[in-house]
């Protein structure tokens, strides 16, 4: 359990200039997928990267959905997210931001993936990674000029939500105070 003075710390010390400058890595990240960039701001408790609490504090509010997933649900993680946030703690199928490790994270069956209807209806994965790099999978779409690359979890998982476009989950890899972005209207070409 967090202290008082801990709850209230690791959260963005200029607010308005912080947000903004997280929320254009994060939302460029999403625009350019595979492209990796650094994000920071925000000081969350362990066991959550630089990069994952600072999307949380960017792209969260009382009304957005949060899961916590496996070794990221932690009494000090579920304070700090909502004293800076507001965000409600749910399960999975209801949750529009899921946070935690890939295998925490699994399947992927349990999240929304929008309808015909509203698309947009579909959860956004934070995946907290031990390494990120612009290596593995090869992708291909919109906002890739040619081909990127990016270390992907799971390629077969992440191909078969692809399949799904224009319903299917998005995706955020986080590892320290870096983050890349996976659309679901990324096609991965190959592997390695």
């Amino acid at each position: 359990m967090m202290d008082g003075s801990s709850l209230y710390a690791g959260g963005f010390r200029d607010a308005p200039v912080d947000a903004a400058h997280a929320f254009r890595a994060a939302m460029s990240a999403m625009a350019r997928p595979g492209d990796i960039r650094r994000i920071a701001g925000a000081e969350p408790p362990a066991p959550l990267s630089v990069a994952a609490g600072t999307l949380l504090l960017t792209l969260c509010d009382p009304e957005t959905r949060v899961h916590l997933a496996g070794a990221v649900d932690t009494d000090a993680v579920r304070q700090w997210l909502s004293f800076h946030t507001g965000a409600p703690l749910v399960d999975a199928a209801e949750a529009d931001f899921a946070l935690g490790s890939w295998a925490d994270l699994m399947p992927l069956s349990r999240y929304r993936i929008g309808t015909p209807e509203y698309p947009d209806r579909s959860a956004a994965l934070i995946v907290e990674c031990d390494a990120l790099e612009n290596t593995g999978a090869v992708l291909s779409g919109p906002g890739i000029r040619d081909t990127a690359r990016l270390s992907l979890p799971d390629v077969d998982t992440l191909k078969g939500n692809a399949i799904l476009y224009p319903l299917g989950c998005d995706f955020f890899f986080t590892c320290g105070d870096r983050v890349a972005a996976l659309p679901r209207s990324t096609t991965i070409v190959a592997e390695g």
